[in-house]
C-alpha cells in the first residue's frame, strides 16, 4: 500500500470515527435530555440546548463576520432555521413515543429526499422496503401514536432540509465559524419559546446543569464531530453510516430508557436501515460518476 493510500485510508477511517462519535452524541443527549420533559416544556429544552450550546460554541470560535458575503449569511440563516424545525419536532416526538422509533421515521425525511430523486427500479424497490420496515415499526401495540408519528415525520422534513442547509454552510465558511452563527441563529428563533421556563430553571438548578451538559455535548461536540467527519468522508460512505442513526437510537433508548425492543422492531428497523444504506450509496455514488 503506497504512502497515499495509507493517508487516504487513514482519513477515511478517521472520518467515519467522527461522524459515527457525533450521532452517538446527539443521540445519548436526547436521551438524557427526556427527563427535563416534566420539569419545562419538550419546546423549552430545545430552546435552552440551542441557546447554551450557541454560548459556548461562540465563546469558542468567536467566528469573524464581518466580511461575510450574502450566500455565507444565507447559508446560516437556512441551517439554523432547518435544524431548528428539527429538534424542536425531534423533542415533540420523543416525549410521545420510543427513541428508537422516532428516530426510524424521522429519517424517511432525507432518505425519501434521495429514493425520489431517481426513480429507478431498484430505487423504488428500495422504497418499499423501507415501508415495510415502517409497517412493522408503527404496528398497533407498539408504543407509537399518530401525534408523535406526525412530530417525527416533521423532524424527518427538517432533517431533509439540513442536509441541504448543511452543505450549503459547509462550502461558504472554514472552521466552526458558520456552525457558530447557524446555531447562533437557531437559539434566536427559539428564543421566545425558553423565556416561559426560565424560573422554573431557577428552582430547579438540577435541570440547568442536566441542559448545559447536554447542549455542549449534542451541539459543540456532536454537531463539531459530525462536520469532521464529513469533511473527511466521500458521500458515499457518510451516507451509509447515517443511515445506521435509527439502529442506534433503538440500542441507546434500550441501554438507557430500558425502551423495549422486540422481534417486530429488528425486522423492521432492518428494512429501514438496508434502504437507508443502499439508497444513499447507489445516490452518491451515481452523483459522483457524473460529477467526473
Amino acid at each position: 500500500m503506497s504512502p497515499v493510500d495509507k493517508r487516504v485510508g487513514a482519513r477515511t477511517l478517521s472520518g467515519a470515527g467522527f461522524l459515527l462519535l457525533g450521532a452517538t452524541l446527539i443521540q445519548w443527549t436526547a436521551a438524557i435530555v427526556i427527563r427535563v420533559f416534566p420539569v419545562i416544556s419538550p419546546s423549552a429544552t430545545s430552546a435552552w440546548r440551542f441557546l447554551l450550546g450557541a454560548l459556548v460554541l461562540l465563546a469558542l470560535t468567536r467566528p469573524n463576520v464581518r466580511h461575510w458575503a450574502r450566500r455565507q449569511w444565507l447559508g446560516a440563516l437556512a441551517l439554523g432555521a432547518t435544524v431548528a424545525l428539527m429538534n424542536q419536532c425531534f423533542y415533540q416526538a420523543i416525549a410521545r413515543i420510543p427513541l428508537g422509533g422516532a428516530v426510524a421515521i424521522e429519517y424517511l425525511g432525507p432518505f425519501c429526499v434521495a429514493a425520489l430523486g431517481k426513480r429507478s427500479p431498484r430505487h423504488l424497490a428500495l422504497v418499499g422496503l423501507a415501508g415495510v420496515g415502517v409497517v412493522a415499526l408503527t404496528r398497533p401495540g407498539n408504543g407509537l401514536n399518530l401525534t408523535g408519528i406526525l412530530f417525527a415525520a416533521g423532524a424527518g422534513v427538517g432533517w431533509a432540509a439540513y442536509i441541504f442547509a448543511s452543505r450549503r454552510v459547509g462550502g461558504a465558511t472554514t472552521g466552526f465559524g458558520g456552525l457558530a452563527v447557524s446555531m447562533s441563529v437557531a437559539a434566536i428563533l427559539t428564543l421566545p419559546l425558553s423565556i416561559g421556563a426560565t424560573t422554573r430553571l431557577v428552582h430547579h438548578p438540577f435541570v440547568f446543569g442536566r441542559l448545559s451538559i447536554v447542549a455542549v455535548m449534542a451541539i459543540v461536540l456532536g454537531f463539531g464531530a459530525e462536520l469532521q467527519g464529513l469533511r473527511r468522508l466521500k458521500p458515499s460512505i457518510a451516507g451509509v453510516l447515517m443511515a445506521c442513526d435509527p439502529a442506534l437510537a433503538f440500542f441507546i433508548g434500550w441501554l438507557l430508557l430500558h425502551q423495549s425492543v422486540r422481534g417486530w422492531d429488528v425486522v423492521g428497523l432492518s428494512c429501514v436501515v438496508l434502504a437507508g444504506a443502499g439508497v444513499m450509496y447507489n445516490s452518491t455514488v451515481s452523483e459522483s460518476e457524473l460529477a467526473q
